[in-house]
């Protein structure tokens, strides 16, 4: 099956340029078309998205019911209650566990912490997972939830009737039926500000606001930040406010990390902390082995990692994390491989306008990032469903622009057992016998909702750029545009009536190196996987981002080619 056509659209920038004098000096004309094309920094001070300095984070107190949570955990730990916190199995989940666990030990709680099975126990604050959690130990007083638990009203509820209290910090959407009746929950969503947090950074605020109320002499909270942009990252929540102040500071922080575990799993991941990483390190390198071990249900690896104080142990966690990354990296290959064959089979994939696919032969850790890789390749909502022996489909979706799968999920909720969790990425559970019900169901709310210009795929370019203009010097200021992620992508640039010099060099993996020359000027870039796709005839239009690479002791601007076309 062919992916669809992808529409190069190119944005413009207003004329003049704006010039941002108060930022102290001039900055190159394609980093200010950059910036105005994409509406930067718009109510934020220049020097405040440029240079953000952690004196600029906010009153924690400004979250919804902060205070309540931070006074209710105060209580709880000065009249040593029990304490756990009950996290997610995801990189945002146990790097939330992480956090509170070493604000509340720093306190000197009792405070003990759990993570579920992804599955044998499912997603979040579920009945089979507080079950394992009351019969493996002593009784808690009280129950933290990170990263879950704002839509778990009827579990909540049972805990309550169990005399166990609870206190929520998250960032998910509600219930459409309301919040649980609990202590507090601390969850930006229940306000108008700090929407974009994940978990991780919502816990980050609540120990500053436990700090503010009651100081320590010996915590820095500032040595924690890596581990909130490591969880930023990972959980491709959007870099804006505050979240690009902690992402900016964390991975500065990590090259000097405290954490043994971050550190470990950095050097199995051949990332050298000499210098600043960027988010497609944390992205493509750290996260993916921290995610590896909640996907092979083995969750307490990842918590073991961020939490061991010997670097020794953190050596051997880490190979851990490697191999079950390798697990991931092969059950993926061979989802992915059968869920094309069903595509190929199905005649009529071309006019469906969702994927939604399922198997009793699937790892249940693995479907998320398989319906990933679909959605990108085909540019259709994408469900992968794993099913148990009784029957029952765990699966996740990932969605397309224009799409909301949590509104979905609700419209669909008669063929569904649960479902939730964001726009763009959610999951669910449906009876194995619902599967092609839902299915339909979901097809019908996609074309009744799905504008015409969200169904075919669009390579948005900030910039076209001629090759005179991509030299070292224009990555010091280039680079103030970082962290890239979310909602602040890298900028996609094009050069056009571009020539080969010499013939393209297949490397390893399909990869392709390239002499290209514009107006006497040559350049070199690399076209990841390029080896896979079709050159068209010389001249071409070059879709590329550019990045700086250091390589046996020179630095160099570095092309990275996205996509190619005949020159128009």
């Amino acid at each position: 099956m062919q992916p669809p056509l992808t529409i190069w659209n190119l944005r413009q920038a207003p004329s003049p340029l704006p010039e941002f004098p108060e930022y102290g000096h001039q900055l190159p004309r394609l980093v200010r078309h950059l910036m105005a094309v994409r509406g930067l920094p718009g109510k934020v001070p220049v020097r405040e998205f440029l240079q953000p300095k952690l004196a600029d984070l906010s009153d924690p107190f400004e979250l919804p019911n902060m205070r309540a949570a931070v006074d209710r955990l105060l209580a709880a730990i000065d009249n040593k209650e029990e304490i756990c916190i009950y996290g997610d199995y995801d990189v945002d989940g146990v790097s939330s566990v992480t956090l509170l666990q070493r604000t509340l030990q720093a306190y000197g709680a009792n405070s003990r912490y759990f993570v579920p099975q992804r599955s044998a126990e499912g997603y979040g604050l579920s009945d089979a997972g507080i079950k394992r959690l009351l019969n493996e130990g002593v009784r808690p007083d009280l129950i933290v939830t990170v990263d879950c638990g704002t839509a778990s009203l009827e579990e909540i509820r049972n805990l309550k009737e169990q005399g166990i209290a609870v206190i929520i910090i998250d960032h998910h959407q509600p219930h459409p039926d309301g919040l649980p009746d609990c202590e507090a929950v601390v969850n930006p969503q229940l306000g108008d500000d700090f929407g974009y947090l994940c978990a991780a950074g919502v816990v980050f605020k609540l120990a500053h606001a436990m700090l503010k109320t009651r100081r320590l002499a010996d915590f820095d909270l500032k040595e924690f930040i890596d581990i909130a942009a490591v969880a930023t990252i990972a959980d491709i929540v959007p870099l804006q406010g505050e979240n690009r102040l902690l992402v900016r500071h964390g991975l500065r922080q990590l090259t000097k990390t405290r954490n043994p575990g971050l550190k470990a799993v950095a050097e199995i991941a051949g990332l050298d902390l000499g210098r600043i990483p960027t988010g497609q390190d944390i992205g493509f390198r750290i996260g993916p082995r921290i995610n590896a071990a909640g996907r092979m249900d083995q969750p307490e690896d990842a918590l073991a990692l961020l939490l061991t104080e010997c670097s020794d142990n953190a050596k051997a966690i880490a190979q851990e994390l490697d191999l079950h990354n390798s697990q991931r990296q092969k059950h993926e290959l061979e989802i992915r491989t059968q869920a094309l064959e069903m595509v190929a089979e199905n005649a009529n994939f071309e006019n469906e306008p969702v994927i939604v696919l399922g198997s009793r032969d699937w790892h249940p850790g693995v479907v998320g990032i398989v319906a990933s890789r679909l959605m990108r390749q085909f540019h259709k909502p994408a469900f992968i469903i794993s099913i148990d022996d009784n029957g029952i489909g765990k699966g996740s979706g990932r969605g397309i622009p224009g799409l909301s799968l949590v509104d979905a999920i609700h419209h669909c909720s008669d063929h569904l057992i649960a479902g939730g969790g964001h726009a763009m990425a959610a999951g669910l559970s449906v009876n194995e016998e619902q599967i092609d019900s839902f299915r339909a169901a979901f097809a019908d709310y996609v074309n009744a909702t799905l504008a015409p210009e969200h169904r075919h795929p669009t390579l948005n370019i900030d910039a076209k750029v001629d090759f005179a203009e991509l030299e070292l010097s224009l990555l010091d200021s280039y680079e103030l545009l970082q962290p890239f992620g979310n909602s602040n992508p890298q900028p996609m640039l094009m050069s056009s009536n571009v020539h080969l010099k010499e013939k393209p060099r297949e490397l390893k993996n399909k990869h392709l190196k390239l002499s290209m020359h514009q107006n006497g000027i040559t350049r070199d870039a690399i076209f990841f996987s390029g080896a896979e796709h079709p050159l068209p005839p010389t001249p071409w239009d070059i879709a590329f981002t550019i990045d700086r690479n250091t390589f046996r002791g020179r630095t160099t601007l570095q092309i990275i080619i996205t996509a190619i076309r005949a020159a128009e």
